[in-house]
């Protein structure tokens, strides 16, 4: 029987949306709950299988991986963009790369879920209510606060709507944003160190790519006010991490709310897992309703039209 596989289901829920139904008998769709790092592991796990469904980026394909599955002939990623696949690799084994539809809406709703959770002392709050206790903190306000936004295309200009209506000045800094536009947003133009030692709250959404690999380094990390938050929900290798571990460990800003990670899962004994004065969540910014309605229907049309020898969404190197 014709394998299609999809990996990294972590609820153990993918088979329940996309109606994969729909696909022909003689295909047998499999869910790999477990993620699976290890190389070999992976190879042999997706032996024989013709199509593959990747979750976003959280399983790589190299090209040391790619070479090594021959039977291998559709790949899908969720979303149109995926840095965690070689595409050229893929191509150059005669596989074709396909994605789906993505929301936007539920990163920048998990954001601000962070930002209230740190600003609110909302987690501690719970904790003491739960284990009998009452007023424990004094939270901030975002009203007549700073938001500074690391980058400002479609997730950022969400942010920025948001976080006017809360009564916040907000900045933004990319390295190719237009000043004109962003005042058509509503938004302060600034260079990328003032936007770190004037903001209250700094929330990363940036595309990740070589030249944007630790974007926010020591830096930026130590112009910021020791009263001022980091949220990242974007990627986790845009920060540099020790030096945000550090600078919470020392006291040097008043917290951190971390949607995405170096490496996912999150291992174990991960520093950040023990950091103080954090917000953690793991990488739910997708992971809604709606998005995974987007994916997993997009996945089975993907894979219909590749049966049908027209397939849809084709991503190029």
């Amino acid at each position: 029987m014709k394998r299609i596989v999809l990996l990294d289901d972590y609820q153990g829920v993918a088979l329940d949306y996309g109606g994969w139904d729909r696909v022909p008998d003689e295909w047998q769709v499999v869910a790999l709950e477990q993620h699976i790092d290890d190389a070999d592991e992976l190879v042999e796990a997706l032996s024989g299988a013709e199509i593959v469904v990747a979750m976003r980026e959280r399983t790589p394909f190299p090209a040391a991986i790619l070479d090594r599955l021959p039977d291998l002939k559709l790949l899908i990623t969720t979303g149109m963009g995926n840095v965690a696949i070689d595409v050229a690799a893929a191509r150059r084994n005669g596989v074709v790369v396909c994605g789906t539809g993505i929301k936007g809406a539920p990163t920048a709703e998990l954001s601000w879920g962070l930002i209230l959770a740190l600003v609110r002392s909302i987690p501690a709050e719970h904790d003491s209510v739960r284990s009998g206790g009452w007023q424990t903190t004094i939270g901030g306000d975002l009203d007549g606060a700073t938001l500074g936004l690391v980058g400002l295309g479609r997730l950022g200009a969400r942010m920025a709507r948001i976080g006017a209506a809360f009564g916040m000045e907000v900045l933004a800094w990319s390295q190719n944003l237009d000043p004109a536009a962003a005042r058509e947003a509503g938004v302060e133009s600034v260079e990328k160190l003032a936007l770190f030692e004037r903001a209250d709250v700094v929330s990363v959404h940036y595309r990740l790519s070589g030249r944007s690999r630790g974007l926010v380094g020591g830096a930026e990390i130590g112009a910021m006010k020791p009263s001022a938050y980091l949220v990242n929900t974007s990627r986790g290798p845009l920060v540099d991490t020790d030096a945000l571990v550090a600078a919470l460990e020392r006291g040097a800003i008043a917290g951190a709310g971390i949607d995405v990670y170096d490496t996912e899962p999150l291992p174990a004994d991960h520093p950040l897992r023990r950091a103080p004065r954090t917000v953690l969540t793991p990488h739910l910014g997708y992971v809604t309703e709606d998005t995974y309605d987007i994916f997993f229907s997009d996945a089975v049309e993907d894979v219909l039209a590749y049966l049908d020898g027209v397939p849809l969404r084709l991503i190029e190197p």
